[in-house]
C-alpha cells in the first residue's frame, strides 16, 4: 500500500469515526504529525479526500472536515440510482453472462437467510457484505467499464454506498420492513435481466435507491439510528445549525 492510500484511508477513518469534526481545520503539518508521515503524502491525501468530499479546501489555506445536507445526501443517492438503473438496463439488452446471474441467485438466498424476521444484528451485519456484492455483481453484468467507473465514483461519494444506512436499520421497525422491499427489489431486478426486460430493470434500480432515502428520512429522526451511521456526525438535518 502507497503511502498516500494509508494516509488517505486512516484520515477518513478519523473522520468518519468523528475523531475529527465537521469544520475542523486540517493543516499538512498538523495531519502529518499525527498521522506519523510525511507532508508529501498528506498533502495527496487530502486532495483526494476533496474530490470525494469528505474536506473541503478553505481559503485561508489548507483543509477542513466538511458537512452534508440532506439535499446532498439525497442527490448523490439519486445519482447513483440513474447510473445503477443504466447498468441494469445495459445487462437486460446485452445479456448478462450466465455465471454472473447464478451469482446473483445464489446471494438472494444469502440475503434472505440473513433478513428472516426476527432479523439478529448478525443477520444485519451479513446483508450488508450481500448487499455491497450484490450492487457490484449488477454493475459487473452491464459490461460497461465507463459504466464501472462512473459508479465507483458515485459509490465514493458519503453516504451514496447502497449499504449505507443498513445497519442503522436494525434498531427501526418502520426501516426494516424497507428493507423487505428492498429484497423484492434485488430478486425482480435479477428476473427483469434474465427475461431481458430492459426497461423494467432499469425502473426497479431506480426504484431501489429511492428506498436508500427512505432509510434516511428514517434514520435522522432516531439519534440511536443515527449513531450506527458510520460518519452519521457529519449529516446536518433540516434545521440544524
Amino acid at each position: 500500500m502507497s503511502q498516500t492510500l494509508s494516509a488517505q484511508l486512516r484520515l477518513r477513518d478519523l473522520i468518519l469515526s468523528g475523531e475529527l469534526q465537521p469544520g475542523e481545520r486540517l493543516s499538512e503539518p498538523s495531519v502529518a504529525e499525527r498521522l506519523g508521515a510525511s507532508r508529501t503524502p498528506v498533502r495527496a491525501a487530502l486532495v483526494r479526500l476533496a474530490e470525494e468530499g469528505l474536506v473541503k479546501a478553505i481559503p485561508s489555506g489548507g483543509f477542513a472536515v466538511n458537512s452534508f445536507a440532506e439535499e446532498e445526501i439525497h442527490d448523490a443517492i439519486e445519482l447513483r440510482g440513474t447510473l445503477e438503473g443504466h447498468a441494469a438496463r445495459l445487462a437486460a439488452e446485452r445479456g448478462a453472462p450466465g455465471g454472473t446471474l447464478a451469482e446473483m441467485r445464489r446471494l438472494l438466498v444469502r440475503m434472505d437467510e440473513a433478513t428472516t424476521p426476527p432479523i439478529s444484528e448478525d443477520g444485519f451485519t451479513d446483508y450488508v457484505a450481500l448487499n455491497a456484492h450484490f450492487h457490484e455483481l449488477l454493475v459487473e453484468a452491464a459490461g460497461s467499464a465507463v459504466v464501472a467507473r462512473q459508479i465507483g465514483r458515485v459509490v465514493a461519494l458519503p453516504f451514496a454506498s447502497p449499504s449505507g444506512f443498513v445497519l442503522a436499520q436494525a434498531v427501526l421497525p418502520a426501516s426494516q420492513r424497507v428493507l423487505v422491499v428492498a429484497q423484492e427489489h434485488h430478486r425482480a431486478v435479477v428476473e427483469a435481466i434474465e427475461h431481458r426486460e430492459a426497461a423494467r430493470a432499469e425502473a426497479l434500480m431506480r426504484e431501489h435507491a429511492r428506498l436508500a432515502r427512505r432509510n434516511l428520512e428514517l434514520v435522522l429522526h432516531d439519534q440511536d439510528s443515527l449513531r450506527l451511521v458510520r460518519g452519521g456526525v457529519l449529516i446536518r438535518r433540516r434545521g440544524w445549525a
